[in-house]
């Protein structure tokens, strides 16, 4: 099959708001599915990043540079304050060129951010 874009999920949770931390979980987010998903830093188009209000310390997006992804579009936002969303939650959504078929696609969902769908986090172990 021939590269085409598609979307991947994902998300993770901080316990404590701090620089490290956001930029911590976000490296292990992005690896994670970067690697479960086989692509590279060229395999990808843009990542959009949203946070809840309770992050404040960091940029997830600068986190990412980190990774080897200086030429990618990197966006951030904030996550809509929803009463009873999950807090201190870091996620995201990735366009990339892959051949695989999107139902091969693994979404990631780490940390706190399991519950967020436990359908895809039970199918793909983190």
């Amino acid at each position: 099959m021939e590269a085409v874009l598609r979307a991947i999920r994902g998300a993770t949770t901080v316990d404590d708001d701090t620089a490290e931390q956001v930029g911590e979980r976000t490296r292990d987010l992005v690896r994670e599915l970067m690697a479960v998903n086989g692509l590279s830093p060229d395999d990808i188009v843009s990542i959009v990043f949203t946070v809840t209000t309770d992050i404040v310390s960091a940029f997830p997006a600068t986190a990412a540079r980190a990774l080897g992804l200086d030429d990618v579009p990197l966006l951030g936002a904030l996550e809509a304050p929803v009463v009873g969303a999950l807090p201190h939650c870091i996620r995201v959504l990735v366009h990339c060129h892959t051949a695989r078929p999107r139902a091969d696609l693994r979404h990631v969902y780490l940390e706190g951010a399991r519950v967020l769908r436990r359908d895809l986090a039970e199918r793909d172990p983190a």
